[in-house]
């Protein structure tokens, strides 16, 4: 049944590629201002189901909706479109280019003529690296984004997704490769954009990084969810017990 109080919901969604099933009726919601937080080992289809809500892949059956609509991605534009931003554990952003060319690709601002807007960019790319995300070290928007940390790297793709007013982040293994101080920075930009209205599913390995920010967590297990628990009501040993056990 949908319901217009979630933000995101997935209704028994299956996606199997020939004879291996990867996703198997896999249901789970994602409401208003919440971080869920999404578990589980190495093949449980957490990945999988980053792909579908991104729209990189299409289910083999069930579907998604967005405020009680009933959708279905094609493409990831449909996603964005949607209001859905993805960040990858390495981030999809282009070394070679600034940080402002990398805010705006896909997107860039042009005159009547079809130039590039570049002052423009640049100092809006600027107010949001100030305002909106505080990032380190970063004193311009010209700075090669090659040239960043991989914390850095992180905060530009939520920049980006902060600027263009994105409802939900999905964020991939995001503190994987970064250091104890660029995790807490990451972390605290989840809860600041909570606090904003914006929803997050984080999916990782780290059940410390997930229960510090995380209102809910949604477990897997071999392309099924087998735990769906808010944070009141599980502890840390529980939620390692699901995901060692199942």
């Amino acid at each position: 049944m949908i319901s217009s109080s979630n933000l995101l919901e997935l209704h028994n969604i299956s996606k199997s590629y020939g004879a291996l099933t990867a996703l198997r009726d896999l249901s789970f919601h994602v409401g208003h201002s919440e971080v869920v937080g999404l578990l589980g080992d190495n093949g449980a289809g957490k990945s999988t189901t980053v792909n579908l809500i991104s729209g990189i892949q299409k289910p083999t059956s069930g579907y998604l909706s967005i405020d009680g609509q009933k959708t279905m991605f094609t493409c990831r534009s449909d996603s964005a479109d949607a209001g859905i931003e993805t960040i990858y554990q390495n981030t999809a952003l282009v070394d070679s280019l600034s940080i402002t060319r990398n805010i705006f690709m896909g997107r860039e601002r042009t005159n009547a003529f079809g130039f590039l807007k570049q002052t423009e960019m640049r100092e809006i790319a600027m107010e949001v690296l100030e305002k909106a995300v505080h990032i380190s070290g970063i004193d311009s928007p010209d700075k090669l984004v090659g040239d960043l940390s991989g914390g850095q790297k992180q905060a530009v793709a939520i920049a980006r997704a902060v600027f263009f007013k994105r409802r939900v982040l999905l964020l991939d293994e995001p503190t994987s490769a970064l250091s104890v101080r660029e995790t807490e920075a990451l972390l605290a930009q989840v809860l600041k954009l909570k606090a904003e209205n914006v929803s997050s599913v984080l999916v990782t390995h780290n059940l410390y990084h997930a229960y510090q920010v995380c209102d809910r967590f949604v477990i897997m297990s071999h392309g099924t969810k087998v735990f769906d628990v808010k944070k009141a009501d599980t502890t840390i040993s529980q939620l390692t017990e699901y995901v060692v056990l199942t």
